[in-house]
């Protein structure tokens, strides 16, 4: 059985990133300068990140996948060097896969190539997948049950995916673009960001429809008077994808806003 599953040329690839946000699965990674697919098992050979390349480096192959096979693919990936073999073996581990990640080093101990030190946290890991356990020593322990809080939410629905870009609500609205896990880690979220916005909010890793919401986004701002956008979004790699689909969108709009970007740590904090 063949599938399809992207091919990076390196010779052709400049290693501007763009293609980063769009892989859903995360199998893309900027290593020594290069695009790099660092794991195949992580890509469906979709092709979201194809139109994202500014240089044409990236297209579809087909070649025989019915089953994987770690150790085949180690022989791929041990050539790319020792960062990108740090690299896959971090993607496996961060995603659970802890059969194919024992075959990966037992492929470099058979083969004399130097196991490197898997950190529990590294920039070219996947830290939006890695469990970990959050402990806010700023967390108020005092009855707070008599206090009312007031949403601050102006309109319905929220999710990108529902907005009808004609809704009357856009007309010289300030935007809120928002990675969807924001709110549930930012505690003022309503105060502080939301009061008197029309908010959107997104993921860019597991919302499989990058294209249509450029799309729809470049309507919103095509039809409507949009005073402000401000987008906040969580400091794991894969929210960088808020900022390009904003990017693509106001481009193809034609429209001259300014962008007032946040970035809220996995504590809760603003970056």
């Amino acid at each position: 059985m063949k599938r399809k599953i992207i091919t990076i040329n390196q010779d052709l690839c400049n290693g501007c990133g763009q293609c980063v946000p769009n892989c859903p699965e995360g199998a893309i990674q900027i290593i020594d300068g290069k695009a790099r697919l660092i794991s195949d098992i992580f890509c469906d050979g979709l092709g979201a990140c194809i139109g994202h390349c500014p240089v044409g480096a990236i297209t579809i192959e087909e070649r025989e996948a019915e089953e994987y096979n770690e150790k085949k693919v180690m022989a791929n990936i041990v050539k790319q060097g020792a960062n990108t073999i740090k690299a896959h073996l971090l993607h496996l581990k961060d995603h659970g896969e802890v059969k194919y990640l024992n075959e990966a080093i037992e492929y470099l101990k058979e083969n004399n190539i130097p196991v490197p030190e898997l950190e529990e946290k590294l920039p070219c890991g996947c830290p939006s997948s890695m469990a970990m356990n959050l402990k806010n020593e700023n967390v108020n322990d005092e009855d707070s049950s008599n206090i009312k809080l007031k949403s601050e939410l102006r309109q319905w629905p929220i999710q990108l995916q529902l907005l009808n870009p004609m809704a009357k609500y856009f007309d010289d609205a300030d935007l809120l673009i928002a990675a969807d896990c924001v709110p549930f880690t930012f505690a003022d979220f309503h105060r502080r960001f939301l009061k008197g916005k029309i908010l959107i909010i997104l993921c860019p890793k597991l919302d499989r429809v990058i294209d249509q919401y450029i799309e729809k986004l470049t309507l919103i701002l095509t039809n409507h008077n949009i005073k402000s956008i401000t987008t906040i979004h969580m400091e794991v790699p894969c929210c960088g994808g808020v900022n390009y689909i904003i990017k693509e969108a106001l481009e193809r709009s034609g429209k001259n806003i300014i962008v007032k970007d946040y970035t809220i740590s996995l504590n809760g904090e603003i970056i």
